[in-house]
């Protein structure tokens, strides 16, 4: 059961040791995006999956390919193509002070060439498609290739799933229509991960909370199922809670809380939920149990450097059955 991640892979450049960004001139690199993270965390958790994107030619889009296999993602249907990697750059969090992304994604091979990808061909074999906000927001030809892979995926009975990831510094930078463009994507998905604030923006109606949006969205979009997302309390930048949420056509349901603390990574924590829940569907689980199981996935992610979620399903089934922080030997 093949599930086809579209999105961009960034190099990531981080501060190193809490510093704030150049601070000593150093800086630690590894690869990372949202639909990326996905991938890898659903290979992880041992699911096949595939990234279809487009990468520069050079040393730095042939690492990116080499780092994916080697977590055992499927990269049969990434491209290579002249021109250079999308980056972002992080600060990150620690304490009083939050996490900080600087992007450097404008005119990036991905953004360029995007729109060449054959979707019957690579959506072969394909049982679900995940797709996510940030795709469409960083220019107009990936924002149209993420329309044309969610609307071919449609076609041909393949189940969507789509992260809302509003990015507005990104969308600014080209004046795309947000709330339109996001809405022609919703519009195909079977699963959101997103809230009340997702929905308010792609219908241009602010919504006071998370189940009266879930229905309206229901309403608005027949196709959609479910929607799901965690709610975040902030103690600081190094001590969050979590806890998940969702919401079907058939009812609702919540996660225990989870305390996060300390945090070494937050980035791409929202992606390991993701991953987890797309684990839980595919897996047929317990709506109780699925969210339990992302938000457990969610909080090893914090506890990993990196964009990536390196746990296994066995270790992430063992913090949710209870398995304590002790040495194991």
């Amino acid at each position: 059961m093949t599930v086809v991640c579209f999105g961009e892979l960034l190099v990531r450049l981080s501060a190193p040791d809490n510093e704030t960004l150049l601070q000593s001139g150093r800086l630690d690199v590894c690869f990372g995006g949202a639909e990326t993270n996905v991938a890898v965390n659903l290979a992880r958790l041992g699911h096949a999956s595939k990234l279809v994107t487009v990468v520069a030619d050079n040393a730095l889009g042939w690492a990116g390919r080499d780092e994916l296999r080697k977590h055992g993602v499927d990269v049969s249907d990434l491209r290579f193509a002249p021109g250079r990697m999308g980056l972002y750059f992080l600060t990150p969090g620690v304490g009083p002070r939050p996490s900080e992304v600087l992007y450097d994604r404008a005119g990036s091979t991905f953004a360029e060439r995007a729109g060449e990808i054959d979707w019957d061909q690579a959506l072969t074999g394909a049982t679900r498609l995940h797709v996510s906000g940030v795709t469409a927001a960083v220019g107009p030809i990936s924002a149209a290739a993420a329309v044309k892979a969610v609307r071919t995926a449609r076609r041909l009975g393949v189940k969507i799933s789509m992260d809302g990831n509003y990015r507005p510094g990104l969308w600014a930078l080209w004046d795309g229509d947000a709330p339109a463009i996001l809405h022609d994507i919703l519009s195909e998905a079977d699963v959101l991960f997103g809230d009340h604030r997702d929905i308010g923006l792609i219908l241009r109606e602010p919504q006071a909370d998370r189940e009266a949006a879930a229905k309206r969205a229901f309403e608005a979009f027949p196709n959609l199922k479910a929607m799901a997302c965690t709610e975040r309390v902030v103690h600081s930048a190094s001590d969050n809670d979590l806890t998940g949420v969702l919401i079907t056509r058939d009812g609702a349901w919540r996660s225990r809380p989870r305390s996060v603390a300390p945090i070494v990574d937050r980035i791409g924590g929202g992606d390991a939920f993701a991953a987890g829940m797309l684990h839980g569907f595919i897996e047929g689980l317990p709506e109780g149990r699925m969210l339990d199981f992302a938000v457990a996935a969610a909080a090893l992610k914090h506890a990993t450097p990196g964009d990536f979620n390196l746990a296994s399903r066995a270790q992430v089934e063992d913090l949710v059955d209870g398995g304590g922080a002790d040495v194991r030997r």
